[in-house]
């Protein structure tokens, strides 16, 4: 994969001409035949089997968004976002725990330069899972960082992870610590895997099972400061922008929100392609010719590509004119910020409609636990459940368009 990083150096401020082309995103689409032999295996364990993961790893998919100092890809988020794209086509379980990986990834840059060197010490493709949101833990300070115990939910790629992100409060004489305004303090720790226990049965879910979700637990674990920062920004904000690079100087509105998006736009696709397999193969009970010669089934499909990629197209150009403005040294407005984000949640709603079109002509194909298509409604539909696509983005964009305070979850 040698050709990867060649490839990135050649001009950091540019996004590639053709994102397909790029090894990255090439190496992602190989793996799809792989993903549909193992699905049925990760549903089942709720995990990802250890070849898939060293696959993973050769593919170089785990330090996409690790600098090249140490010895990751330094992805451009296009590449990034059609790699996970790609992955969750061919299982949408993958390309979640991909998605949030990189996530993981890029908060853990923001910590001390010795807590970054200890995680990536062995490797820069070192899997990491967790959350990035607030809460979760008590910490009491000590001689050189904290104890810490905590429960924390959504442990996303906690069975394949080496170290997990966690969020705490530290506790001064049994009391939270507050900022100068009063305000509760929040910071954020990276925990080794070893030290954390995986509470079983806490992910029994109708969709993205294999992303072993669970929920995980710390006892009086000693985190060192190199390990520790402050947790800034609701839900976060760029704590990583040291790193030089256009990739790390952009807002996370480029990174907090597309990483769903593209998880939800690769099954959507995965469900067209399934209704377009089917169409072709499938004489319904009743009728005298293939599914594929009735027109609302030829209409369906029809509308739901074209709606999808509306989508991922707006998503996109967000994207490009934000990379294009950071490029040029002219950073980014909020109304930029706040279409990013606004592009994310409205692709997303793109793949759920796109979704419900195909679902709906599949005939009873489509509730069939073991089919293609209830497999790609059960997990699109639990991906748009996430509050990084929840439509409440659309009048924390529409504010900022009126020019009222669009609240803390956007700046």
């Amino acid at each position: 994969m040698d050709a990867i990083a060649d490839e990135a150096m050649a001009d950091d401020n540019r996004l590639p001409a053709d994102v397909e082309s790029q090894p990255l995103v090439r190496a992602a689409a190989g793996l799809q035949p792989l993903l549909r032999e193992l699905h049925d295996e990760i549903e089942r364990e709720q995990r990802f089997p250890r070849a898939l993961v060293e696959k993973m790893r050769e593919a170089g998919l785990y330090r996409m968004v690790i600098p090249r100092s140490l010895g990751g890809y330094q992805a451009d988020a296009l590449t990034y976002l059609r790699a996970v794209e790609l992955m969750a086509e061919g299982c949408g379980s993958v390309g979640w725990n991909l998605a949030n990986n990189g996530i993981v990834q890029l908060v853990s840059l923001g910590l001390p330069d010795e807590g970054v060197h200890e995680i990536y010490a062995q490797s820069p493709s070192t899997p990491g899972a967790g959350t990035a949101v607030q809460g979760g833990g008590q910490a009491v300070p000590v001689e050189g960082g904290y104890r810490v115990t905590g429960r924390w939910s959504f442990g996303s790629g906690s069975p394949e992870a080496s170290w997990m992100l966690g969020s705490f409060q530290i506790l001064d004489d049994g009391k939270p610590r507050l900022s100068p305004e009063g305000k509760p303090l929040y910071w954020r720790g990276f925990f080794s895997r070893a030290e954390v226990e995986i509470v079983p049965g806490s992910w029994d879910v109708t969709g993205l099972r294999g992303t072993g979700s669970f929920d995980w637990t710390v006892h009086d674990v000693f985190l060192p400061e190199r390990r520790t920062m402050v947790h800034a920004g609701v839900p976060l904000d760029n704590q990583w922008d040291r790193w030089p690079g256009v990739t790390y100087s952009l807002p996370t509105q480029c990174w907090i929100g597309p990483h769903h998006s593209a998880v939800i736009t690769g099954i959507a696709r995965a469900g067209i392609d399934a209704l377009i397999e089917l169409a072709g193969g499938k004489t319904p009970r009743g009728r005298t010719g293939l599914l594929c010669d009735n027109p609302q089934v030829q209409d369906a499909v029809g509308r739901a590509d074209a709606i999808l990629n509306a989508g991922r197209a707006y998503r996109s150009a967000m994207i490009t004119e934000l990379w294009n403005s950071v490029a040029a040294g002219k950073g980014t407005t909020l109304e930029q910020r706040a279409r990013c984000r606004l592009a994310s949640t409205y692709a997303a709603d793109s793949a759920r409609q796109a979704i419900d079109l195909v679902y709906r002509h599949g005939g009873s194909t489509s509730f069939k636990r073991d089919s293609r298509l209830a497999e790609c409604w059960r997990d699109l539909h639990t991906v748009g459940q996430t509050v990084t696509l929840a439509p409440e983005w659309y009048p924390i964009g529409g504010r900022v368009y009126l020019g009222i305070d669009p609240g803390p979850r956007l700046r």
